[in-house]
């Protein structure tokens, strides 16, 4: 019995995680909530950047917790879940200008983009290519041993450097009364 309690607090524990712990786990440098130069001058949003061992990780964050219906041609994306349901447009699309921008201001380094859903999010038949699960994101992206992470980290920093040179907080918006 004790052992049944046991693994029900630690499977209960894992899935507290939040998405910032995961982010936290696998970044080593980190900017959440930036604008960053897009290649129309313009500027792009960026919810999270991460330095990882493998690159650049452009992350944008989902929080909807049911069935999502959702595909890559998909123009938007549903969720359903006990009591609601939500529609918001495929963030694909946006996810790719994210990356673009920030590979236009680090060249030569490795950079890609997930759209992430929590683990409560159940996609139907076929999941889209850009999304992932933290499980998933960890499994992927998680820091490898110290003297591997170390030589990464030196060739990938001065890249980081100029993007976040290159990057500005983003406005916060206000209400009118």
């Amino acid at each position: 019995m004790a052992v049944l309690i046991v693994i029900a607090v630690v499977v209960m524990r894992r899935r507290r995680r939040t998405t910032g712990d995961v982010l936290k786990e696998i970044g080593v440098k980190s900017m959440h909530d930036v604008v960053l130069p897009d290649s129309m001058g313009g500027a792009i949003h960026l919810q999270h950047v991460l330095l990882t061992a493998k690159g650049i990780l452009v992350v944008e964050v989902k929080s909807f917790e049911g069935k999502v219906f959702a595909s890559d041609r998909m123009d938007e994306w549903t969720v359903i879940s006990e009591n609601q349901r939500y529609t918001f447009p495929n963030p694909q699309p946006a996810l790719f200008d994210r990356v673009a921008a920030i590979k236009a201001v680090a060249r030569d380094i490795p950079v890609i983009g997930f759209v992430l859903f929590p683990a409560a999010a159940e996609f139907g038949k076929d999941r889209p290519s850009e999304t992932i699960y933290p499980d998933e994101l960890r499994e992927r992206y998680g820091r490898p041993h110290d003297a591997e992470l170390e030589r990464l980290v030196e060739a990938f920093y001065p890249h980081w450097e100029k993007v976040q040179r290159a990057s500005e907080p983003a406005p916060r918006a206000t209400s009118r009364v």
